[in-house]
């Protein structure tokens, strides 16, 4: 039996341009009020983005953040070829849920208004093909982990029990300086090191301490989408610094003068360029001129398949204003919840005093367990052997994208990296491929979302490095059918099209 499709009631959203509530939050309130009282039935089509846009006098980019929040939590379904509808909830639960809430309850800060409503990217459960940053957990020598946690959770002195060690464990921040400065170029001492819940706590506590409210911050454009949060809910005022094929745009002398600079110079995030050396004294430069910050993240730089990975830009720095970080989500596993911030020696016990406020530090066993596999050597022969695999995975993943997907979208190898940028031979907006690929299981990372000013490019962030062939194959095939969808639907455009350009 067929389902009756309701029609949109698009003039009952009404959104107040004068309120202090940003409209993409207005919106989703709205949205979901009419959903849990029963205005907006289930199985109610909401209209495109675009149109929904349109017909608000908003950005698309506003209804795209409304939207994803409302299919994260369960009010809307994506379904495959057919657009975004209104999901079946159980009948007492929306009465139960229009009840909570109601006349009297206090309101958020703005503040914490501004960090409710930035978009995130999840990754989803039996879906990691192909989500950008995943690694391979599979090969990870858990026997071996087992064995160091082991080790330490026998030890029951109280320097891994209390709360002695805020800024993290001294072995652990020994070994970590240790190994930044012989493979990164680091130079900084273990005080300098402050170990935290990996790198969204890094760019929380960065965010709190440098800026205040209306600072300008440089960002790069398209840029890490985690660094945009962090910086819009400190309440900076973000100022693209693109990034193109032949490098970062640094030359602007009309850019207002940044209290903050944030880049990824060792493999720019989503694109997967290398700073130029000549770019990064210049940057330096630039850092002095207006006597900015620079948060230098380097997510992946161990994963260089050509050559020594690049050293940090923090060992150029000459005047102490490089704030350098990183995360062993990439190199060990997302959930060990472990990263690092090197800070010059002035800022060292400020940020002790704001890591023991926040409570952004993990546990110490954890960080005992953590200094062996470092001290040990385990890390880095897990290294190699990731790098090997990774390299083996792109190939393989250019050439399959390259033999099943050709129709649709360009893909080529990089340098480094555990994700590739792909861009689409016909007119096709990325989110709604994204909402397609859900439906047949596959969850990617739509270009567009990282872009925060200028018009966005549109694009499939994929990730490959934790997925071994048969399952990328898997993917692969299911990434196809989704294209096969959205012609059949007449949601994409038979004749190809220039490809967007490609950035780095």
């Amino acid at each position: 039996m067929v389902k009756r499709r309701t029609r949109f009631p698009s003039d009952m959203l009404v959104l107040d341009r004068d309120a202090d509530v940003p409209m993409h939050r207005q919106l989703y309130e709205k949205l979901r009020a009419e959903i849990l009282a029963g205005h907006l039935k289930a199985d109610t089509r909401l209209p495109p983005t675009r149109m929904m846009a349109e017909d608000l006098g908003v950005s698309r980019n506003t209804v795209i953040t409304t939207y994803d929040a409302l299919l994260a939590e369960g009010y809307l379904e994506s379904r495959s070829g057919s657009g975004t509808w209104v999901a079946t909830l159980p009948a007492d639960a929306v009465t139960a849920r229009n009840s909570v809430g109601r006349a009297g309850a206090p309101s958020l800060s703005s503040r914490g208004m501004r960090m409710a409503a930035q978009p995130r990217d999840r990754t989803i459960p039996d879906r990691i093909a192909f989500h950008p940053g995943y690694p391979e957990i599979k090969a990870f020598p858990f026997s071996t982990w087992a064995r160091l946690l082991k080790r330490h959770a026998r030890y029951s002195h109280e320097d891994l029990y209390g709360y002695h060690w805020v800024t993290g464990h001294p072995r652990l921040k020994a070994a970590i300086a240790e190994y930044l400065r012989a493979s990164r170029g680091v130079e900084c001492a273990p005080e300098q090191v402050i170990v935290v819940n990996g790198t969204q706590a890094a760019l929380d506590i960065l965010a709190r301490m440098l800026v205040d409210e209306g600072d300008i911050c440089w960002m790069e454009e398209p840029g890490y989408i985690g660094a945009q949060n962090s910086l819009l809910s400190a309440g900076a005022k973000l100022v693209p610094l693109p990034v193109e094929r032949d490098g970062w745009s640094l030359e602007d002398e009309t850019r207002p003068s940044p209290r903050l600079i944030f880049v990824t110079p060792s493999c720019q995030w989503p694109l997967g360029c290398l700073m130029r050396m000549e770019d990064r004294l210049r940057l330096l430069q630039i850092g002095e001129r207006h006597d900015a910050w620079i948060v230098e993240d380097d997510y992946d730089s161990e994963y260089r398949f050509r050559g020594r990975p690049v050293p940090a830009m923090q060992g150029l720095d000459k005047s102490g204003r490089v704030i350098y970080m990183g995360t062993f989500a990439k190199t060990l596993f997302p959930s060990l919840r472990i990263g690092f911030i090197v800070v010059p020696p002035q800022l060292a016990d400020g940020f002790k005093r704001v890591v023991s406020n926040t409570g952004h530090y993990p546990s110490l066993l954890l960080q005992a367990a953590l200094a062996d596999f470092i001290s040990e050597g385990y890390f880095a022969t897990h290294l190699r052997r990731m790098r090997r695999l990774y390299a083996e995975r792109q190939k393989v993943f250019v050439a399959l994208c390259r033999r099943h997907l050709a129709d649709w979208l360009t893909i080529d190898e990089n340098d480094a990296g555990m994700q590739l940028v792909a861009r689409f031979t016909r007119a096709l907006e990325d989110e709604v491929l994204w909402r397609a690929a859900q439906g047949q299981g596959v969850n990617f990372s739509p270009l567009s979302r990282q872009f925060f000013h200028s018009p966005p490019q549109q694009g499939a962030i994929l990730g490959y490095a934790g997925i071994d062939p048969k399952t990328m194959r898997e993917g692969i095939n299911s990434l196809r059918s989704a294209f096969l969808a959205l012609e059949s639907s007449g949601a994409l455009p038979l004749d190809r099209a220039t490809a967007a350009p490609r950035g780095c």
